[in-house]
């Protein structure tokens, strides 16, 4: 019999109703987790659910309140928002949405279950950024500089947390075929010639890394290596994507 190596442990998993949320809970009751799904629609790939929009600060602050009160071994921030166009065609209030599901949420729910992982002296936080937040990338500019953050902030936790028995994971994933992406990101990608991976094989990635409590996972061979080329010849990197940048124009006449 194969060891089920989250046996036992009660996960809490944001956007668990979504195309791969539901996969990676799947994977992660495969391994014996009790899986509560987070989203705005009932989760019924889960244990258990709850449903709640991060977007709005009375859901968030309610669910903040219920993880603290309940053990959780694992918190998992997938839920995202994803903006692509022109900066400036975004409204005030679709730039503050993003922002706020990208990174004010899982930073909140973050700190709602540290304190008692504290105490345990256990537990993971598992984030899950994307690529484009070590290369930010043209016209997603809110989505990269928002999971940006998210990288950031899960470097900082784990440098705070270390001594404390909790891993901090930061999985960053490539382009995914999934509902994400509308039509005008599918026509960016067919027109650069982008490739998106399958739910499944993305969903085994996650569910490994957490199983394994692994420190950073960036999905792909040249997503890896365009990451540690931006971080230390960005300007070249400019050069490289002024190609895109021009084709992703192309879809957004004035």
């Amino acid at each position: 019999m194969s060891v089920r190596r989250l046996e036992g442990k009660a996960v809490a998993l944001t956007g668990a109703a979504g195309g791969i949320g539901s996969l990676v809970a799947a994977r992660m009751q495969s391994e014996g987790a009790h899986v509560t799904g987070i989203d705005r629609l009932p989760c019924k790939d889960c244990d258990d659910h709850v449903v709640a929009d991060l977007a709005e600060p009375g859901d968030l602050a309610r669910l903040g309140e219920r993880l603290a009160s309940r053990r959780i071994d694992i918190l998992v921030n997938l839920a995202g928002l994803q903006y692509f166009g022109p900066f400036e065609d975004q409204s005030a209030d679709a730039i503050r949405t993003g922002y706020l599901v990208n990174l004010v949420a899982p930073a909140a729910l973050i700190a709602a279950v540290l304190p008692a992982m504290r105490a345990r002296r256990s537990g993971q936080i598992v984030n899950i950024g994307s690529v484009m937040g070590a290369v930010n990338y043209p016209f997603f500019a809110a989505y990269s500089s928002a999971k940006a953050g998210l990288r950031g902030l899960s470097e900082g936790i784990r440098r705070e947390v270390q001594a404390d028995g909790i891993a901090v994971t930061y999985i960053a994933p490539r382009a995914v075929r999934t509902a994400f992406n509308n039509a005008k990101v599918n026509a960016f990608m067919d027109a650069t010639g982008m490739k998106a991976d399958d739910p499944a094989d993305v969903a085994d990635h996650i569910g490994d890394a957490i199983a394994r409590r692994r420190k950073d996972v960036s999905i792909g061979a040249p997503e890896r290596f365009f990451t540690r080329l931006n971080a230390l010849l960005p300007r070249l990197v400019d050069a490289g994507l002024a190609g895109q940048a021009s084709k992703a124009r192309a879809l957004f006449p004035s």
